[in-house]
């Protein structure tokens, strides 16, 4: 650590004076929770989590068998179609008093519930020091159940998220710690709520620090991984330990001759197409947002809204015998995955009814997740183009459910940009191998594409039409670890506090320009002084009668040459100190080598991400 202990006084052919006292400590300076403590509270996260994942699923069977079939019973499958109902064309109206209730629910108890959810998390994370509202778990758990249960087109997986984040942070806030711990525990809780939803333990630690974490390391990732595996633990004990969705055996074996070429070229395509897929999806939700915001008053708003969707249930009721575009879509994903669903202009019809009705959904002011009709809407556009290329090209060697798995991880990918998390999650639902270099090959296209057609994701796209950008990348501090003499200002003088600031002017302008001045008392420095032309223009003509005593800064720090940046910087953060002084010794003796100043961290760090292409 810097030596800026009270007691050191190193003379710079000459010496150090020690630094003020420290301010008052703040938020930053609580005492840090150890490493098995912290993850003693992930667990303990974990465990709520995963009840909550099964007390959510039960509450949207709940209301569900109430709302459409009129019996009330917790069992709930949301794989199988939802027999018909006894109320005939008013069925319309299902969505449309759930509507009601999930309008007075959001805007009387949690406006931040509305919607689907993780832009919030992230917002929480980024922008508010990790604090969500306690009240926020209870109210984004009854709207996304009603939600849902009366046949919105949204997921469960963004609600259960940000429940579990909203659980995280209640324990953060509640037991003192640093942000950054509490932020670990928000997203511990995001991890563990996906994790419990989708029997993937893997996928919600992916999940959580691709997309919640703004750092990774032993003391973020520990928790995060025991929060999702208590949490996967307790999903299983109750949902049983068989993947999300039933796949047929061997589902996506690659050829071993040189149509293997052909298959993966197929897959790339599939990957292109669910990238621009992905980007229309998160421009039509952003656009239709803005389209029912028109209207000013919530309730007509979202009625509204729900009334289209519920107008495309009855459709397709009429049409086809089911309501396809209801709640998760879970029964049209297994259909298709059992290959029940082969024409390719319905499955594309599937594609679009669901885009639009999930946009409608979200658009007018509803509660609940994308990424369910993100694996909805890729699972038709795969099957729909697998079953397009056998048709055309009978013998072609592709399985439309494979294509449909490989579709849905494309579009997951393409849509969030968790391009890891897509990749894992479909193969912990598949268990199958073989899927797993289709599937790398194209969420990285579907990423690839989505990005040329839209920058921002369909989380961060809301977050910066607010005004809170989130990073896209994150950075190694390569900057962090090097030492004070290669990253210090060498251009420095080291004069005494009764120089005349003229005289040093004159002395840099013989010596090459304005420097950095280090001041010294009597042999001891005593401050520093950052000189740049704004303030040679404001001493203007008086600047012969000011000695540079009078305007140094006493707020330094003193630190060796083989001192790491990280410490450097964090000593400087601590003593409020403006520049650091950085001395070798040699015989005894304490010279003084450069400084570093704030405006210099700023501009190195600027200069060492530069290496990085995003």
């Amino acid at each position: 650590m810097p030596d800026d202990s009270p007691d050191q006084h190193p003379t710079v052919e000459t010496s150090a004076r020690a630094p003020t006292a420290p301010v008052e400590p703040d938020e930053q300076s609580v005492r840090r929770l150890g490493l098995l403590t912290l993850s003693l509270f992930a667990l303990v996260v974990g465990v709520i989590t995963g009840f909550g994942a099964v007390g959510f699923r039960d509450l949207i069977g709940l209301v569900h068998n109430a709302a459409f079939l009129g019996r009330y019973s917790w069992v709930y499958d949301s794989s199988l179609f939802t027999p018909f109902n006894p109320w005939g064309p008013y069925v319309i109206l299902v969505p449309v008093l759930g509507g009601i209730v999930v309008t007075w629910l959001v805007s009387t108890f949690a406006p931040e519930a509305k919607g689907h959810g993780v832009p919030e998390v992230m917002d929480a994370i980024y922008y508010k020091q990790g604090i969500i509202r306690p009240v926020v778990a209870v109210v984004k758990s009854l709207a996304s159940a009603v939600a849902i249960g009366t046949g919105a087109a949204v997921g469960r997986e963004g609600p259960i998220i940000q429940i579990g984040s909203a659980l995280g942070s209640t324990l953060g806030q509640v037991i003192r710690m640093q942000p950054g711990q509490r932020i670990t525990l928000v997203a511990a809780g995001a991890g563990a709520g996906i994790a419990a939803t989708f029997n993937t333990p893997i996928g919600g630690v992916l999940f959580a620090t691709e997309l919640m974490l703004p750092e990774i390391s032993v003391n973020t990732f520990l928790p995060v991984a025991l929060a999702t595996g208590t949490a996967t633990l307790i999903g299983r004990l109750f949902f049983g330990s068989q993947p999300a969705f039933n796949v047929p055996a061997n589902l996506a074996p690659i050829p071993t001759d040189l149509s293997a070429l052909i298959t993966l070229l197929l897959y790339a395509v599939l990957g292109a197409l669910a990238g621009v897929a992905a980007a229309l999806f998160i421009r039509g939700l952003n656009w239709l947002e803005d389209g029912f915001d028109l209207i000013p008053w919530r309730y007509p708003r979202h009625m509204l809204g729900m009334s289209l969707v519920g107008a495309g249930m009855y459709g397709f009721w009429l049409t086809t015998g089911h309501y396809y575009i209801d709640g998760v879509g879970y029964d049209a994903i297994q259909s298709i995955l059992q290959g029940q669903l082969t024409v390719p202009l319905f499955l594309l019809i599937l594609f679009g009814s669901k885009l639009l009705a999930t946009s409608v959904s979200l658009g007018s002011g509803s509660s609940g997740g994308i990424f369910s009709p993100s694996l909805y809407m890729g699972a038709a556009l795969g099957a729909a183009f697998a079953s397009g290329v056998q048709a055309i090209y009978p013998g072609a060697p592709i399985s439309p459910p494979a294509f449909a798995m490989v579709g849905m991880g494309a579009m997951v990918g393409g849509g969030t940009g968790a391009a890891m998390t897509a990749v894992t999650m479909i193969f912990e639902m598949t268990l199958d191998y073989n899927i797993v270099l289709p599937m790398i090959l194209a969420v990285a296209l579907a990423l690839g594409v989505r990005r040329m057609l839209s920058v921002e994701n369909i989380y961060t796209m809301k977050l910066t039409r607010r005004g809170h950008p989130i990073p896209k990348a994150l950075h190694a501090n390569m900057f962090l670890v090097r030492s004070a003499k290669e990253i210090m200002e060498r251009d420095v003088l080291v004069l005494d506090e009764g120089t005349l600031f003229a005289t040093f002017l004159k002395l840099a302008m013989v010596q090459g320009g304005l420097r950095h001045v280090v001041v010294t008392r009597d042999g001891t420095v005593i401050g520093g002084l950052r000189v740049n032309t704004d303030l040679r223009r404001t001493l203007g003509v008086a600047a012969g009668d000011i000695r540079l005593g009078d305007l140094m800064n006493p707020d330094f720090i003193v630190v060796r040459q083989a001192e790491v940046a990280f410490d450097v910087i964090t000593a400087m953060w601590n003593r409020k100190a403006a520049m650091a002084i950085v001395v070798s010794e040699e015989g005894g003796t304490e010279h003084v080598l450069g400084v570093i100043t704030k405006e210099h961290v700023a501009d190195t760090v600027a200069r060492s991400v530069q290496i990085y292409p995003g």
